[in-house]
């Protein structure tokens, strides 16, 4: 199995997830050996750097990093993400932003309540395997709507409910003794969301096993901006 920097190779990752023959629907360019990372971020330093950047954004102290003409110019044929994110797409929680980050720093997969569906699972997994990020945030937020819809006793509307339905598991036990807006949902969502990373990919324990991956959970106050840890 061919590997670039310890992590499996393009090709051997594609078949060893199923995803050959197509049912990749974005046109991600590969990293290749001949464009490894040489200096690969771990993960402690990926998460500090996190850190650092939410508060330089919370005293509004913010560097804009990687964000000129020049950084768009140097990672148009590689990109190699310190960072990958499962946030939820609620427009008031752009990671960019929020960590004080710019352009080829975060792998960001968003999706409403971080739901670790199959997708979100497989771009991780290429984030990880292919283009080398050690560090997984699983990043829920403060009065998140998916949740809020998967503590209520009713089937939500259209393709809502396969995302609701993905979350009320995480919740089952806990929602008759909290409110709609509570952070127990939340938190209580993010570490579901972390198990079923665990459960549901091959490659992710794997590389935890070998020291090349580490997850975290973390939440977002929508009223401060402060990200708190919480695994």
């Amino acid at each position: 199995m061919s590997r670039i920097n310890g992590f499996i190779g393009r090709r051997s990752f594609l078949k060893l997830s199923g995803l050959v023959g197509g049912s990749l629907m974005w046109n991600m360019q590969p990293t290749l050996a001949s464009e490894a990372n040489l200096n690969p971020v771990n993960s402690d330093e990926a998460l500090k750097r996190l850190i650092d950047g939410n508060n330089r954004f919370l005293r509004q102290k913010r560097l804009y990093p990687d964000q000129s003409i020049r950084r768009i110019h140097s990672v148009s044929q590689a990109q190699h993400p310190f960072v990958s994110v499962l946030g939820c797409a609620d427009s008031r929680v752009p990671v960019e932003i929020i960590f004080d980050e710019g352009i080829g720093d975060i792998f960001d997969v968003r999706v409403a309540g971080n739901v670790a569906s199959d997708t979100a699972i497989g771009s991780l997994e290429y984030a990880t395997a292919i283009l080398g990020s050690q560090l997984i945030v699983v990043l829920g937020h403060k009065r998140c709507g998916a949740v809020a819809e998967a503590l209520l006793d009713e089937t939500a509307p259209g393709k809502i409910s396969m995302l609701v339905d993905k979350i009320k598991p995480a919740v089952k036990d806990i929602k008759s003794k909290i409110q709609n807006d509570s952070d127990d949902a939340v938190i209580a969502n993010i570490h579901y969301q972390i198990a079923k990373l665990h459960e549901n990919s091959i490659i992710l324990p794997e590389l935890q096993d070998k020291g090349k991956l580490k997850i975290v959970g973390a939440r977002y106050d929508i009223d401060s901006g402060k990200v708190f840890i919480v695994t």
